[in-house]
């Protein structure tokens, strides 16, 4: 039977970092993967980021919907459609909005029985935990029906930090595993079982926001995406973009995460839909992100 391992945590959490390791783990000893992503928008922006470990056959973006509700029909379908394999096992990211528990409580109804119940994981940035403010809740969620959880985040954290997230995290969660990343091995994942633990109820509307992306041209040095990145207000806890910088080869991929930095790294290849700016969070709109973009090229100009 093919195992599913739903990988969930809040923004910014290192979601996509850990599955990349998860999915080279596992090709490693012979596993035979298929990763599904999950985003509000444009999902296929980071699945272009596996191209280099599995083929395109292998990959599914999920873009629009939240699969912990309006989009849980959709992925149920598609996974159900995933080709038999020898050695198969099934990788779902959901977005780091997700409401976890509804996730795991509406994924394994309808699905065919040679797969087995779901199972969940949760990445836990210590350097942010529970430092989000309104989304304390949100985040507290992404990690009680996980059986096994992941913390990230801690090189700049003391050991007095990573030890009270730790202990926070065992208050809601008593029966989950608690490890880091260096600790991930291809057995644990397979010997994972459903979690027991009960979850505290959220008010699902916690876990929806708005989004939004545009068309992103080609910039004239990495100043400008710092300049874009400033410029989006703070209740905006997402963004990400793709494009040319300057006179290089390759895209470059970029990030601001809820804490406010700024991320960088190249983008093999040329993006499918195109290079783009996306938001996720409470007032994303076009014209938001449309007046930033022709502020920083503006601020380039002068410069």
């Amino acid at each position: 039977m093919e195992a599913i391992i739903t990988i969930v945590g809040f923004l910014g959490a290192g979601k996509t970092t850990l599955l990349q390791q998860v999915s080279q783990l596992l090709l490693s000893r012979g596993w035979q993967p298929f990763i599904i992503l999950n985003d509000y928008e444009n999902a296929q922006m980071d699945a272009q980021q596996f191209l280099e470990q599995l083929p395109p056959q292998s990959i599914k973006a999920l873009s629009g919907s939240c699969i912990c509700c309006s989009g849980i029909h959709e992925l149920r379908n598609f996974i159900n459609l995933i080709p038999p394999r020898e050695n198969g096992i099934t990788l779902i990211e959901a977005n780091g909005t997700s409401d976890a528990c509804s996730l795991m409580g509406f994924l394994g109804v309808g699905l065919e029985k040679r797969f087995l119940p779901p199972v969940q994981i949760s990445v836990a940035d210590v350097k942010n935990w529970q430092k989000r403010g309104e989304h304390n809740e949100l985040e507290a969620n992404q990690i009680q029906v996980s059986s096994l959880i992941v913390l990230t985040h801690t090189e700049d954290c003391t050991a007095a930090r990573v030890q009270q997230v730790k202990a926070d995290i065992q208050k809601l969660n008593p029966l989950a595993k608690i490890i880091l990343p260096t600790e991930v091995e291809a057995q644990q994942l397979w010997q994972l079982a459903p979690s027991q633990n009960q979850a505290e109820k959220l008010d699902h509307l916690k876990a929806h926001w708005s989004s939004c992306s545009v068309a992103l041209p080609s910039l004239p040095d990495k100043q400008s995406i710092l300049d874009i990145c400033q410029a989006i207000p703070a209740s905006i806890l997402r963004v990400k973009g793709c494009t040319k910088i300057g006179e290089e080869k390759d895209y470059t991929f970029f990030e601001r995460t809820p804490d406010g930095a700024i991320h960088f790294k190249t983008y093999y290849g040329a993006p499918a839909t195109g290079p783009s700016l996306l938001s996720i969070g409470p007032g994303s709109d076009t014209a938001m992100l449309e007046k930033a973009i022709k502020n920083a090229l503006k601020l380039s100009a002068a410069r």
